[in-house]
């Protein structure tokens, strides 16, 4: 049976569609350095949404309330690289319109560094588009998908990725 890794993420898309990027330092898998949207994993029972909430509280500091995410891709990769213990990844990403905000929820530094999380940017699409750096986006073509998302919007239906 294969067994993958699900989590939730959001785009997190401020007035001036800057959008706000997780940088996670993952010691355990080669040194690899990866930008993504913040969120984790759902827990046993957890709807997407209740996922979401938590997550985003917890991570970065912001409540759902009043906010409307709207689900913007699923991304779904089978290959245990990407998920030691798993057999691959599932990532639902959501998007959300915000004002500006500096990112700190309620999880300390420690806890941060513990889920390999050392930072936390605002990024416009001309930086995500000429990023030249040691870090790898998730899902790769990230510049290209936000600039489909600012150019389309939400599809009707989650479109589905790979890696």
């Amino acid at each position: 049976m294969t067994t993958f890794r699900h989590a939730v993420r959001a785009l997190i898309v401020d007035e001036s569609d800057h959008v706000l990027l997780c940088r996670f330092d993952l010691v355990d898998t080669a040194g690899k350095v990866i930008l993504a949207a913040p969120g984790g994993g759902i827990e046993p029972g957890e709807s997407l949404l209740a996922a979401l909430t938590r997550e985003l509280r917890e991570e970065i500091g912001l409540e759902l309330d009043g906010l409307d995410p709207r689900h913007l891709w699923n991304q779904q990769v089978e290959d245990p690289r990407y998920a030691p213990g798993f057999d691959g990844v599932i990532n639902d990403h959501f998007v959300l319109k915000v004002r500006r905000f500096e990112a700190r929820g309620a999880m300390t530094d420690e806890e941060l560094a513990a889920e390999n999380v050392t930072e936390f940017r605002w990024w416009s699409l001309k930086e995500l588009e000429e990023y030249d750096g040691e870090a790898l986006f998730s899902p790769r073509a990230l510049p290209r998908l936000y600039r489909d998302y600012l150019e389309q919007g939400v599809p009707a239906e989650p479109r589905r990725l790979g890696v």
